[in-house]
């Protein structure tokens, strides 16, 4: 046995992220004594400005943006009780296409082997037991997304140490609840068209596929207002637009796929340190 605290880290692309995909996990965790780690990859500085103000259009400020939602970064991981956040301040390189993505310092154009050695610096120094990131297609196909899946992945193999590393995702069965909540409640949801071409991969899994599902539901109001801290962004976050009972009820369970185990533990399983403690 050893004095180290249990250790689960979550690596992700922008501040609001921690949210989303892992607002349960974080706080359950860290409620029941377990360190907690956000690293977030990039400053955020393509999301809105100040009354909603798009990149690109007069008057946004891209640093005066990073600022701002940096400290909505600590605001969020306050309510959700993380022990620790870490930033490694590459800038926001926008969605994929846009003039940013090879922008002086983003994230997307820099070389994974270097951004993987200050991640795996962070892994040395912490030695989280678990680490959670995103797919290969970064969920949705965003660049930081997709480059911090890359990173974290590289930084785990060239340490070694994390014992367990799980994938965000969400069950298809949830998806089409929730783009019908979505529509319900007037939020865009386009499906996509044929005549575009290829759309790239299905967001989610089929349910049968999912090997992790943990309940947070009791976290549930801790996760909506660490989203709702996040508030220069709220025009993006439709998932406030739900309320927080009904978000609750869909996003309490948060669902992984166990990619890396060193412990044994079979799966489908419904703790993220199972075989750990």
């Amino acid at each position: 046995m050893t004095d180290r605290p249990l250790t689960l880290m979550a690596v992700h692309a922008h501040p609001d992220d921690e949210v989303t995909g892992t607002g349960g996990v974080l706080a359950r965790y860290g409620a029941e004594g377990i360190r907690t780690v956000v690293v977030t990859c990039t400053d955020g500085r393509c999301g809105d400005g100040p009354g909603g103000i798009k990149p690109g259009e007069p008057g946004h400020d891209p640093e005066a943006v990073a600022a701002i939602r940096r400290s909505e970064l600590e605001a969020s991981c306050k309510i959700l009780g993380v022990t620790n956040i870490e930033m490694l301040g590459y800038a926001d390189s926008g969605m994929m296409g846009w003039p940013t993505n090879d922008a002086p310092g983003a994230f997307w154009r820099e070389p994974v082997d270097a951004a993987a050695a200050r991640l795996g610096q962070l892994i040395e120094h912490y030695r989280p037991d678990v680490v959670i990131t995103y797919d290969e297609n970064g969920f949705y196909g965003h660049p930081d997304h997709i480059q911090a899946h890359r990173v974290t992945m590289a930084a785990v193999a060239a340490t070694g140490i994390p014992a367990k590393v799980y994938w965000t995702t969400v069950p298809r069965s949830v998806m089409v609840d929730f783009e019908r909540i979505m529509r319900e409640l007037g939020a865009d949801w386009d499906e996509p068209d044929p005549a575009d071409g290829d759309p790239g991969p299905e967001i989610g899994l089929p349910d049968d596929e999912i090997t992790t599902w943990i309940d947070a539901k009791e976290f549930g109001s801790l996760k909506y207002d660490a989203l709702a801290a996040h508030a220069s962004q709220g025009e993006n976050i439709v998932f406030l637009r739900m309320g927080v009972e009904l978000f609750t009820d869909i996003m309490g369970t948060e669902t992984f796929v166990r990619v890396r185990d060193t412990t044994g533990v079979s799966t489908p399983e419904d703790d993220l340190f199972l075989g750990l403690r």
